[in-house]
């Protein structure tokens, strides 16, 4: 086949199943098979690995690929091989057997993709004899690594320009879902001696529902979100390692299969804990960011942030983590005025360079900005990117539930009064106090009960109250003082003296919060349901005693369309999405056995 873009699309269906590129690949993968250096910035679950698998295969050639986490280069190597594409790791987690296979297969030009870390890389000798293996391409996966600017900097990413050079100056194609342009003009500094094609597609995932909501009962609200989804799969991020052992203990409580992962953990329950969530249905993994960047499930279904992430290019990554086979996720972000104060409080207090601090801080500005945004999430998110959308997306929970501001700069002034009052001493529960007129003890200790504005808000609640501090908080208009009060700043005195005007956004009632979910349009009918829980109980089945994650044997998304299609041959089955030639040699005729089965069994009971 003369065109290699017709053989790498020839090779998706037969191997992989696919019926042909996901949108941005093909011109990815063009540019990959015409030998071009490229840096490609895709969205997570675009199919950015996609880009350097095709092009081995195609071409019967070796490239190595650097990725940061063991844990995903493994997973990656697990699913090639079950799809009878010779693959390897070496990393420092590789057993002896391990690292005996992959230089067998090196040795004999069989190995087609080698995973490998940015450290084991740099050891000396092993990018020579890379090279002597014939290594054709280096790919770089989490390319944002390298750049000091991204939000997961790592050294070692720096010295991968090295060891480039010392496999020969091999074609390089560097891969990421986030990069903003000044990361972007990094990483082209770093990792290539000569100006690569770069290609920045689209970082909308319409598949994914966005909704935020400030904290109120967070366990109560996280236990709402979960509840449509028990028998799903998601992730629920903790700030603190602490917080994700007692939110994971709350959930167990109400009935979710939930998992507490952090750091702190020994390795070995880490592992296990990881394994289940990756080979079984319905867990919950309960975690700190120390998860996730290594884990490539498909059918995640949800993301939950039970604390306010650290800026927008990591609460992007984590929501990517759900819907990667293109089928409706939801995700829900909470926030409060201690998360922000927090951060704002960590970025002070690291020794950094002065630069890295600003820009640190304008990222924490954008992250709280899109946490208090009265309009369009999506458009918000995207623009951050530097991508513009026309229309509001419809999808979001603003666009659902409608946020209109309001002219808040009465409210704004009681409140800078109330604080100016009190010494600039207090948090904003004791602000929240005065206002609404609530006598607590401290509050008559301190004979605050007799200020001016001790109870000027009594027609709103204090949970109304908190709300507008935080959005003080958020526009700059106050910041944290010493021993945690409430501070005005040069915007919150020309907002108290009447100088400037401020619009919030108002406090909905409680009633009035409830999310508004996206109906599937892709929704199975109740036959159809039963049969694809019918499958997923058997492909769990095999998955058991094969000890392999569940998805391995067939995504979600194939389960799905083999109950709506109900295939009762080999040919139609081959049809079906995800269904390449290994799989169904080694899975068609059960699954065909079962869709049959279910169908004799519900047409004799009728």
């Amino acid at each position: 086949m003369n065109d290699p873009l017709a053989a790498a699309r020839a090779a998706l269906k037969s191997v992989f199943g696919y019926d042909d590129f996901r949108p941005g690949q093909a011109e990815v993968m063009g540019a990959v098979l015409a030998g071009e250096d490229v840096l490609a910035v895709m969205p997570t679950g675009s199919g950015k690995s996609m880009c350097y698998q095709l092009p081995a295969l195609v071409e019967g050639s070796l490239t190595v690929v650097v990725s940061p986490l063991i844990a995903l280069m493994r997973d990656q190597v697990h699913q090639l091989e079950a799809l009878g594409v010779a693959a390897a790791t070496l990393n420092s987690m590789s057993t002896d057997e391990e690292v005996r296979q992959a230089w067998r297969l090196l040795r004999s030009g069989e190995l087609r993709l080698l995973f490998i870390s940015p450290e084991r890389l740099l050891v000396d000798g092993l990018a020579d004899r890379l090279r002597e293996a014939g290594t054709r391409r280096l790919a770089i996966d989490e390319a944002h690594c390298v750049s000091q600017w991204g939000h997961d900097f790592r050294p070692e990413y720096r010295e991968i320009a090295r060891a480039r050079h010392a496999l020969g100056g091999v074609q390089t194609l560097a891969l990421t879902a986030t990069a903003d342009r000044v990361t972007r003009e990094d990483i082209v500094e770093r990792l290539f001696p000569r100006k690569p094609r770069v290609f920045v597609h689209s970082f909308d995932r319409p598949n994914i529902h966005l909704r935020f909501a400030a904290k109120d009962q967070p366990r109560r609200q996280i236990s709402e979100f979960l509840a449509p989804h028990r028998n799903h799969s998601g992730i629920v991020y903790c700030a603190s390692r602490k917080r994700t052992e007692n939110l994971a203990e709350t959930l167990s409580e109400r009935g979710f299969r939930a998992l507490a992962y952090h750091a702190g953990l020994d390795a070995d329950l880490r592992a296990r804990r990881q394994d289940a969530f990756l080979q079984e249905d319905g867990v919950v993994m309960v975690a700190t960011i120390a998860f996730g960047m290594g884990i490539n499930k498909p059918d995640v279904r949800f993301v939950c942030h039970a604390d306010m992430p650290a800026n927008i290019e990591s609460y992007y990554q984590e929501i990517g983590r759900a819907g990667r086979d293109g089928l409706p996720a939801d995700t829900l972000t909470l926030f409060g005025f201690e998360d922000m104060a927090l951060r704002r409080r960590q970025i002070d207090e690291k020794e950094v360079p002065e630069g890295r601090r600003l820009v640190e801080r304008r990222k924490l500005e954008a992250m709280i900005a899109l946490c208090e945004a009265a309009s369009c999430r999506r458009q918000a998110l995207l623009a951050y990117f530097g991508e513009e959308s026309a229309e509001p997306c419809g999808r979001c929970d603003l666009c659902q539930g409608g946020v209109a501001l309001i002219d808040g700069t009465v409210e704004a002034r009681k409140i800078l009064s109330a604080i100016a009052r009190t010494g600039e001493r207090f948090g904003a529960g004791y602000i929240s106090d005065i206002l609404h007129g609530r006598e607590t003890e401290a509050i008559r200790r301190n004979g605050h009960a007799s200020l001016k504005t001790f109870g000027v808000g009594k027609d709103r609640t204090t949970r109304a109250w908190r709300s507008a501090i935080r959005q003080l908080f958020a526009a700059g208009a106050l910041a944290e003082g010493e021993a945690g009060g409430l501070r005005i700043t040069e915007k919150g005195e020309a907002i108290l003296f009447g100088r400037q005007t401020i619009a919030l956004r108002p406090e909905p009632d409680r009633a009035e919060r409830r999310c508004v979910r996206v109906e599937d349009p892709d929704a199975l009918d109740p036959v159809a349901e039963a049969l694809f829980q019918h499958l997923r109980s058997l492909r769990a089945a095999i998955a058991r005693e094969e000890g392999m994650a569940a998805y391995m044997v067939f995504a979600d998304r194939t389960l799905i369309e083999m109950a709506r299609l109900k295939p009762l041959d080999r040919y139609a089955l081959r049809m079906v999405h995800g269904v390449g030639e290994r799989k169904l040699a080694a899975y068609g005729d059960v699954f065909l056995n079962a869709i049959k089965e279910f169908l004799s069994r519900r047409t004799s009971s009728e």
